[in-house]
């Protein structure tokens, strides 16, 4: 069966995003991306909320192409251009995409047998909302939380709507020259 792994940056208290959806307090350098291009090369199939798809399709596919790209940026949109993506949204039900199927209802049964076909992992890229939706359905088997030395206040939570405590067993954690902590958890 195949893993889904979600990758996400997170305050200190628990955000993922301002209030407005600000992400410009996140911390990134070479070292954080060689560190996340390790996983994600060995990623087959990219899930994303469908606000969060719109983000990356309106950038990867051609940020290798831009006049200075450097090497994450070369890396990732090579990636991101032969791996198949999985849009969880009710909005786009019925597009038809190239490399994309979109997952607009029955979403426990839709992704039991996505992860039950042959392939690598599954990794999400940000996406509050569709973690939340999966992590509701007990379908996230590892949880890569980088946690940025900062305190919002308030926005978007990175945990919602938990029912019943949930057990974590920490697998690894990576401390970077930003002041980031990757703290890599199984569910």
């Amino acid at each position: 069966m195949r893993n889904i792994l979600s990758f996400m940056h997170v305050s200190l208290d628990g955000f993922v995003a301002g209030p407005q959806g600000e992400m410009d307090w996140i911390k990134l350098d070479d070292e954080m991306f060689e560190y996340a291009d390790r996983e994600t090369d060995r990623s087959d199939l990219a899930l994303y909320g469908r606000n969060t798809f719109e983000m990356m399709d309106a950038y990867w596919p051609n940020a290798a192409d831009e006049p200075g790209a450097d090497k994450h940026q070369i890396n990732h949109s090579a990636w991101y251009n032969k791996v198949d993506k999985l849009v969880l949204s009710k909005s786009m039900a019925g597009r038809q995409i190239p490399k994309v199927t979109v997952v607009s209802d029955n979403l426990r049964a839709a992704i039991i047998e996505i992860k039950n076909q042959p392939g690598q992992q599954i990794v999400i890229f940000g996406s509050p909302g569709a973690v939340h939706s999966l992590m509701k359905e007990g379908l996230i088997d590892e949880l890569w939380l980088f946690v940025n030395p900062i305190l919002l206040g308030k926005g978007i939570p990175m945990f919602k709507d938990i029912e019943a405590a949930k057990s974590l067993t920490l697998v690894d954690s990576v401390r970077f020259k930003t002041g980031v902590i990757a703290l890599n958890y199984r569910l």
